[in-house]
C-alpha cells in the first residue's frame, strides 16, 4: 500500500512570510508556482511522494487546532527547532520522544498553524 496521506493544503494569511518560514526551517527551498491564477508554494518532495503546498484563501484560515501535519526535519531537527522562531513562528513542545516512533516538536508557524517537526 502507498503512503496514506497523499497531499495537505496549509492555508496561510501570507504567502511570500510563509515561503521564507517553510524554507528555513525545512532547510530547503519552497518554490512559488502559479496554477490557474492561484498562487502557491509547493513544499518540497520527491516524484509521486507525499506533498503538500501552502495557499492564501478567503475562506481557509490558518489554525493551531485541528489536524497535526508533520514535517520532515530528519538530520537537522535542531537547526529546524532553532530557525522557527527566527522567521516568526513558535516553539509550542521542543524536541520530545514519541517512543519508538522518534523525536517531534510541536510549534505554530508564522501563519499561525500547529505542525510536527518530526526525526527519527
Amino acid at each position: 500500500m502507498a503512503n496514506s496521506v497523499v497531499w495537505c493544503d496549509i492555508p496561510v494569511l501570507d504567502l511570500n512570510r510563509a515561503v521564507r518560514f517553510y524554507s528555513a526551517v525545512l532547510g530547503t527551498d519552497v518554490q512559488k508556482q502559479e496554477f490557474q491564477g492561484m498562487a502557491f508554494g509547493l513544499l518540497p518532495h520527491v516524484e509521486n511522494g507525499v506533498a503538500g503546498c501552502l495557499y492564501t484563501s478567503p475562506t481557509d484560515k490558518p489554525s493551531d487546532h485541528g489536524p497535526l501535519v508533520y514535517l520532515n526535519v530528519e538530520g537537522r531537527h535542531e537547526k529546524a527547532e532553532a530557525a522557527v522562531a527566527g522567521n516568526g513562528g513558535k516553539v509550542v513542545k521542543s524536541k520530545h520522544q514519541i517512543g519508538p516512533h522518534g523525536f517531534r516538536s510541536i510549534i505554530l508557524d508564522s501563519e499561525g498553524n500547529r505542525m510536527a517537526l518530526h526525526s527519527r
